[in-house]
């Protein structure tokens, strides 16, 4: 009696496009390891130094130093909280436009989405360098640095989560007359309200952790003395500065996870 023969679970074309892309990955990884002269060695070798470093040069941290920490650390707050909520307010506008279930012009909807990439592409820190040549050092520049920044990821999140609602309210409206304003308000502003605010939440945690290394180029907030004291190798002061903003971004993601997760 003759056996039947076995289908694989996985044809055998399939198993060998897996391995040569495993390959192809790999080598990628060990080209890079050559090119940046890295290796695990070198990081096992370098976890002494880390350790010597934590707890020789930072520990203890100068706690008489929180006076000169706290206006800087407010300026920070200042700066995300100020730059986010411009974001918020401008991005609904644009992720309209820029949501093709909205905005049925091809040529307009194509030219918001073709800026929006453009402006994704610029880091925040080629951003913070470029107004702080423009305004000069100090927070007005991280203001509009981090506007930018939240603009471009609020806009894709908001826009993407626009075209992926029911479209059986848009077209209600449509049908009975209603113009672009109304479809907006009333068919497709209620169905992205709760993720709308859960993204507005979750870029305010990104811009507070942002806007404490935009000081370093001059942006204002609390990186500006950081780079200061690390200039002039003061750990304790830099000690003093990491556990602030630590415990500052800890209760700020704690309070921003919570609301959330309330919402959707």
């Amino acid at each position: 009696m003759n056996k039947e023969k076995r289908v694989p679970i996985i044809p055998a074309k399939q198993k060998l496009m897996a391995l040569v892309i495993l390959a192809i990955v790999i080598s990628l990884y060990y080209l890079a390891s050559i090119v940046t002269n890295s290796s695990p060695a070198r990081l096992i070798n370098g976890i002494p130094h880390i350790f010597e470093f934590v707890f020789v040069d930072l520990i203890p941290p100068n706690w008489s130093y929180y006076s000169r920490v706290l206006p800087p650390l407010l300026e920070t707050w200042n700066i995300a909280l100020l730059a986010t909520s411009l974001a918020v307010i401008f991005c609904l506008p644009i992720s309209f436009l820029a949501a093709g279930n909205i905005n049925k012009k091809a040529w307009f909807y194509q030219t918001v989405r073709f800026l929006l990439n453009v402006l994704r592409t610029i880091p925040d820190m080629i951003l913070a360098v470029m107004f702080v040549a423009m305004v000069g050092i100090g927070a007005l520049a991280g203001v509009y640095a981090l506007f930018f920044f939240s603009l471009g990821i609020l806009v894709k999140l908001v826009s993407e989560t626009v075209e992926a609602i029911d479209p059986g309210p848009l077209e209600a409206i449509r049908a009975t007359g209603g113009n672009i304003f109304q479809v907006v308000w009333f068919g497709a502003l209620p169905q992205i309200l709760p993720q709308y605010v859960s993204y507005s939440l979750y870029v305010l945690e990104i811009n507070v952790r942002a806007s404490l290394v935009l000081g370093f180029v001059g942006a204002g907030g609390i990186g500006l003395i950081l780079r200061q004291q690390m200039s002039l190798f003061n750990y304790g002061n830099i000690a003093m500065i990491i556990f602030i903003t630590f415990i500052m971004v800890t209760i700020i993601d704690t309070v921003s996870t919570s609301l959330r997760k309330r919402l959707v």
